[in-house]
């Protein structure tokens, strides 16, 4: 490490040394490893436990060892409240052991993708870290249930869990870690594939501020699981049920008398969806921002109407492969209150029935930021330029397929794509 001469210099006399270390506390990490190298005086103050509070290593993932972490702790110790070590999959249980033992004050740690963790970190985590409000376990593989009974045990704080893709977590698991983390409010269990309608029913009983629940293709839900959610959830505010084939509009209704408080709605690929379901929903969750409903096959334009009708602050739409969709249903999107308002995001992938006539209705939507018409097949180049032309700022991702010349007369009769004739 290399000092400047006059270790002293103006700013160090002028300024307190506590106003100096309050300014160090707006750094980010890269430029306080910088200013630890200006003098000595400096580097006493960047390297300062309190300044390090906040730590994303991120950007660092792939240089991310276990000691690294184990230095960070020892250096910040109980200073420490917010670790993102996202990406790094070098850390190990070691490592994270040491971290757990020396910053005993931390809440909110992201071991997004940290593939090399067993449940034996979380056995340090539950022992060490009472106060910790929000865990981040995303693509943890090796976590198992009893990584869950250890939080329930030790850190009943807990607001915050993500496990997502963690496919050996059971309904044993969800049921010992809501017995003791009964303030949860946000569960995200994508992925969690061997979670079945018991795991709901255990969530139901313990877990009334949940605010936020994602069971992204978890296939063996059913509508009697996403009943007794909605029946023990009041205050669900974000929903996502993704890839779960097997629900029906009995799902929808039961969302529709129970959780009126719904603001985000994720239903792709639940094709048993139709428009009664959605009818019922609309006409009691007028909070509802954002809904995602591609390869809901069976809506058609009365989905839209209600929505239109009911939902006043919708600002997202996804009704990609929705293909009974047509122009008629957009024309009641845009010339409703959020059409006019809200509306930022559409998008109409493969809704066959689109035409330019639907991107005329659009530019009512004057506040449309992005529009997605992949293989919309009647829609053209120039109803986009026009349409773009009233709305200059919004995004338009759109492909058009080459075009096929047509048969050549008294020709064989096979049609040869473009590419096929140039060869």
């Amino acid at each position: 490490m290399v000092f400047s001469n006059n270790d002293e210099g103006l700013i160090n006399k002028k300024l307190p040394k506590e106003l100096l270390l309050r300014i160090f506390s707006f750094l980010d990490i890269v430029t306080l490893c910088r200013c630890a190298q200006i003098s000595k005086a400096w580097n006493i103050l960047a390297l300062d436990g309190s300044n390090w509070q906040r730590i994303d290593l991120f950007n660092f993932q792939t240089d991310v060892e276990g000691r690294v972490v184990e230095n960070i702790s020892k250096r910040c110790g109980g200073f420490l409240r917010k670790l993102s070590l996202r990406g790094c999959i070098g850390v190990g249980d070691s490592s994270l052991k040491t971290f757990a033992q020396n910053c005993r004050n931390i809440e909110h740690l992201n071991l997004n993708g940290c593939t090399k963790i067993t449940d034996s970190t979380c056995y340090s985590l539950s022992r060490f870290c009472a106060k910790l409000k929000h865990l981040d376990l995303t693509s943890c593989v090796s976590i198992t249930n009893s990584s869950l009974k250890g939080i329930s045990e030790g850190c009943r704080n807990l607001e915050y869990l993500n496990l997502s893709w963690c496919d050996q977590i059971t309904k044993d698991g969800i049921e010992a870690l809501v017995r003791g983390c009964r303030g949860l409010k946000a569960l995200l269990l994508r992925g969690c594939t061997q979670l079945e309608d018991e795991a709901l029913k255990h969530i139901q009983n313990y877990c009334h501020e949940l605010v936020s629940l994602n069971l992204q293709s978890c296939p063996r839900i059913t509508d009697e699981g996403v009943v007794q959610i909605c029946r023990g959830c009041p205050r669900l505010q974000a929903l996502c049920l993704s890839g779960c084939s097997n629900l029906t509009d009995t799902s929808l209704t039961a969302l529709a008398l129970n959780c009126p408080r719904l603001q985000i709605l994720e239903a792709a690929r639940c094709s048993h969806l139709t428009d009664a379901g959605f009818t019922l929903l609309a006409r009691n969750c007028h909070d509802l921002e954002k809904m995602d409903l591609e390869e809901c096959v069976l809506i058609t334009d009365s989905t839209l109407i209600q929505l239109s009708i009911h939902c006043p602050n919708l600002q997202a739409l996804s009704l990609s492969h929705c293909e009974l969709i047509t122009d008629d249903g957009i024309l009641h999107l845009s010339n409703s209150t959020c059409g006019h308002e809200r509306l930022q995001v559409l998008e109409l992938d493969n809704c066959l029935l689109i035409t330019d006539v639907a991107l005329e209705h659009l530019e009512h939507c004057r506040g449309l930021e992005r529009l997605e018409l992949y293989d919309c097949q009647q829609v053209t180049r120039a109803g986009i330029k026009r349409m773009r032309a009233q709305l200059p700022h919004v995004k338009v991702h759109a492909y058009f397929a080459p075009v096929t010349p047509p048969t050549a007369v008294g020709g064989s009769g096979h049609r040869l794509c473009r590419c096929c004739v140039i060869l």
